[in-house]
């Protein structure tokens, strides 16, 4: 670890202590950069977002929807796989807009589907969504953590996801306003599809102008680094080796308990809600998500509290949470796959039922910020950054695969889902925690970009 570090920190008279703090232009700057990534995931994986927090994309029935998910999930694990070798030949902002022209062809399928029962493109769509959409995934997670300094990470990465978690309000306040007198089960109004395949296809636009990593000006002066310099088949190795680290096969589980939850209470909120309760879902949820992931992106840069501190209180603080919100939704759906209720707003025992569809995707957002802080922890270079990024979007597309695979089968959306995340839950705990508890336990295991930049500022000061 301590060869790991002097490299990465390199030679305090060397030319990194060298960069100098810089007027930074506007469009150049770190939080522009930051909102054309959110931008995209507004219009790409956020108005995904937005249609399938109303259940099954807005479907009366979810099992379609859900093995068209499914089949996404599945071909993300392979381009995830292949990015970093994608970024070697067309870099990272290359990667951003290929990855967004899957979108809008999903949006498409689900509104032949609504509109006049067509079910081959959903398929299709699905398809042509998950070879885009693993590409963009790694992209967004590698620029998310590579852009802003480390000291700013945590709150800059909840800033990007706040912007995804805006699609799925823009969209929750658009169904609502369409569907608030549809108070039975159903399907939504089909003229949602057409705003948000518009709104899709104008994401690979605004991927356009985002910043090459050499062109990022940070207010330190320090470069940003996120490049690939080897061949594909040489990139493929490494990264394949990269999932092998301890490290990483150790939050394996974490990473699933945290991801598999969505189709878990997208399907949840389909089955037992009127569609109009279902957009207030959509709305409710992503507002609160927003203010909740800010809040744990703040208290991750708190610096000057330890990073021991600051990453085991959250870790515990999450992990609480879930297991309450597990049980309470592992009774509410025993009872209901029993009693077989379609709850509207306006209906005795709403707010028992809806409440937990809210903290699970509250849940869901907490467990995505402490995860790529996590990896930022873990990664000790440019390169591997693109790498463990990959690997993390990879992981979660595998294991999303599965629950909307599962989901797809009647029992399994019902109940089995509930239960098998609950069980994922309680097994990745000690091994998240054998990873968690390494952070800030030695000098040498801070985050070392954050280590550099403060020796050089110490540098900086010195000469002046």
């Amino acid at each position: 670890m301590a060869d790991k570090v002097q490299t990465a920190l390199g030679n305090s008279s060397g030319a990194e202590f060298d960069d100098k703090p810089v007027e930074v232009k506007w469009y150049r700057s770190v939080f522009y950069n930051a909102t054309i990534l959110g931008l995209c995931s507004f219009a790409a994986p956020g108005l995904w977002g937005a249609m399938n927090s109303l259940g099954a994309g807005g479907s009366q029935s979810p099992y379609l929807v859900n093995t068209g998910n499914a089949l996404t999930f599945c071909l993300m694990v392979v381009s995830c796989w292949l990015t970093s070798g994608i970024v070697r030949y067309i870099g990272i902002k290359g990667a951003l807009f290929i990855g967004t022209l899957g979108y809008a062809p999903y949006s498409a399928g689900l509104y032949l589907n609504n509109r006049y029962g067509v079910e081959w493109l959903v398929i299709v769509g699905a398809a042509l969504c998950g070879i885009s959409a693993g590409v963009f995934w790694a992209a967004e997670a590698a620029i998310a953590i590579a852009y802003p300094e480390p000291r700013n990470r945590a709150r800059m990465v909840a800033y990007w996801l706040t912007w995804t978690r805006i699609g799925q309000i823009l969209g929750g306040a658009i169904n609502l306003g369409l569907n608030a007198d549809q108070n039975k089960a159903g399907k939504v109004t089909y003229t949602v599809y057409t705003i948000f395949i518009a709104l899709q296809a104008s994401g690979t636009l605004v991927a356009l102008f985002l910043s090459p990593p050499s062109k990022v000006q940070r207010p330190s002066g320090t470069p940003v680094q996120l490049t690939i310099s080897d061949s594909p088949w040489k990139e493929f190795k490494t990264t394949s080796k990269t999932f092998l680290r301890k490290e990483f096969l150790l939050i394996v589980l974490w990473i699933g308990q945290g991801v598999y939850s969505e189709a878990v209470f997208y399907t949840y909120i389909a089955l037992w809600f009127s569609v109009r309760a279902r957009a207030l879902g959509s709305f409710i949820s992503g507002i609160v998500a927003v203010i909740c992931g800010n809040l744990l992106g703040l208290w991750l840069d708190q610096n000057q509290i330890p990073l021991k501190k600051r990453s085991r209180w959250a870790f515990i603080v999450i992990l609480a949470l879930q297991g309450a919100w597990w049980l309470w939704l592992t009774i509410n759906v025993t009872e209901f796959r029993r009693t077989q209720p379609i709850y509207d707003w306006s209906d005795p025992g709403f707010g028992r039922a809806f409440g937990i569809f809210v903290f699970l995707v509250i849940g869901f957002q907490l467990n995505y910020n402490f995860t790529y802080f996590v990896i930022g922890q873990l990664s000790s270079s440019s390169q591997e950054t693109i790498r463990l990024a990959a690997l993390l979007r990879g992981v979660e597309s595998a294991w999303q695969a599965v629950s909307y695979g599962l989901n797809a089968i009647p029992i399994m959306g019902a109940v089995g889902g509930p239960y098998i995340n609950f069980g994922l839950w309680g097994i990745s705990i000690l091994p998240a925690w054998s990873v968690i508890r390494t952070f800030g336990v030695s000098k040498d295991e801070t985050d070392l970009e954050g280590s550099s930049e403060d020796q050089a500022e110490e540098v900086r000061e010195t000469k002046s």
